[in-house]
């Protein structure tokens, strides 16, 4: 492979990546960041989970469409398939299941941001928080990696 066109591939990849992102997390003026937490880990598979939420008006009423996201890290030497969880709270007592899903994670990659699942809630007071975990094929689940948002409490 020639110089040049490892260079066109890198840069494509790179305008790939960036065209996702841009799919993936909204860019309106309501739309709230996208909040990540801390990482976690099992057999050499790492997460983070992170959560977006856009804030829309219905009539008089406003809406938050809330989406839970993983970002996924493999470090082995060879790529393995990894199931992935969401689960999301407005107090911390009840956790309510988004989704889940399976994706392969090349070797040595991060992929991701992955949208796991969307709700739509009415904005209140109410904090709403996702955590995420992961199983590498045949391993054990992981801790969790939560996050959170207040884009309604404004």
């Amino acid at each position: 492979m020639t110089k040049t066109t490892r260079t066109v591939k890198n840069t494509g990849a790179l305008v790939a990546a960036a065209a996702v992102t841009a799919l993936v997390f909204p860019a309106q003026a309501h739309a709230a960041a996208v909040a990540c937490g801390g990482g976690v880990s099992t057999q050499n598979i790492g997460a983070r989970g992170c959560i977006s939420a856009e804030r829309w008006q219905d009539g008089r009423i406003y809406w938050r469409d809330i989406t839970a996201h993983a970002l996924l890290t493999n470090s082995r030497a060879h790529a393995s398939w990894v199931e992935y969880e969401a689960y999301s709270t407005t107090d911390g007592s009840y956790w309510d299941k988004m989704g889940s899903g399976r994706i392969i994670v090349e070797r040595r990659s991060t992929i991701g941001p992955i949208a796991i699942a969307s709700t739509t809630r009415l904005c209140d007071t109410t904090k709403v928080t996702i955590r995420v975990h992961v199983r590498p094929a045949g391993g054990v689940w992981s801790n969790w990696s939560s996050a959170a948002t207040s884009q309604c409490q404004t």
